[in-house]
């Protein structure tokens, strides 16, 4: 009997310790794996102390604990009431493309928390649109809208950049104005439109009285031309000559008083 419980013992020792081990391991987890576009920021009684890469990674178990922030370009929408230069009232909507530098993302932690995009983002965002718009006419604010959007984009990096926000992209989404400039725009931009086409119709006008004096011009020389050749043919002889070269031989029917039969010259 005393054989069979050593057997026993011996059997129970020899699973007993690897299952224990495995039960610690599955407890204490010392194994922490950080997925693709993230980083492992390690606290350590409450104290950051290192950032772990993608993949798998070991902690100490029951004193780090591993928080996983995401490195991959990110997007924050941003809405701001601002005014113009000429004091119109402006509703802007700003969209940011941003990261996480990998490198600063324990400092991030650290010094603002997983709600940065609350407490940095968009504050940042909202300041520099007030800032840009304030600097143009709610009319350039249209006309140069691209100019508009890298003034807030250097405004945002200048802010955001230095705190470890790596700001890809700044899109103006939209500019809404009051009802009142969106009509005195539209009033304008008819206006504009109605003098173009005045002005257009005045140039095809002027147009076309210089080609009614060219033509003129043509026809007087052209006159003119047969006037001479007349001339030189023996003037009013030679118009006779024509006449009745073209003459049928009949004579009018009726005469008129005062008149004379065609083509004969009785004064001479």
């Amino acid at each position: 009997m005393n054989k069979d419980m050593n057997e026993v013992k011996g059997v129970v020792g020899k699973y007993l310790i690897p299952l224990i081990v495995i039960l610690a391991i599955m407890v204490l987890n010392p194994i922490s794996i950080i997925q693709a576009g993230q980083r492992g920021v390690v606290v350590q009684l409450g104290r950051v102390v290192r950032v772990m890469d993608e993949g798998l990674n070991f902690k100490i178990p029951l004193i780090e604990n591993v928080i996983q922030m995401d490195v991959k370009t990110q997007k924050h929408e941003a809405k701001a009431n601002s005014a113009s230069k000429d004091l119109q009232t402006i509703n802007a909507t700003v969209a940011v493309n941003f990261s996480l530098n990998p490198l600063l993302v324990g400092d991030i932690y650290k010094t603002v928390g997983r709600s940065f995009e609350a407490r940095v983002i968009d504050p940042a965002v909202q300041e520099s649109i007030k800032a840009s718009t304030a600097q143009f006419t709610a009319e350039e604010l249209v006309t140069k809208r691209a100019i508009v959007r890298e003034l807030m984009e250097s405004h945002i990096k200048e802010r955001l950049q230095a705190r470890g926000f790596v700001i890809e992209a700044v899109n103006i989404v939209n500019f809404d104005f009051s009802e009142s400039f969106d009509k005195s725009i539209e009033a304008k931009v008819v206006a504009e439109q109605n003098a173009l086409a005045s002005k257009n119709k005045l140039e095809q006008i002027k147009y076309e009285a210089e080609q009614q004096i060219v033509s003129a011009k043509a026809q007087a020389e052209t006159i003119r031309i047969q006037a001479e050749a007349i001339n030189s043919q023996g003037g009013a002889d030679y118009v006779a000559l024509q006449a009745i070269q073209k003459w049928n031989g009949v004579l009018p029917v009726q005469m008129i008083p005062g008149s004379t039969v065609p083509f004969v010259n009785l004064t001479r």
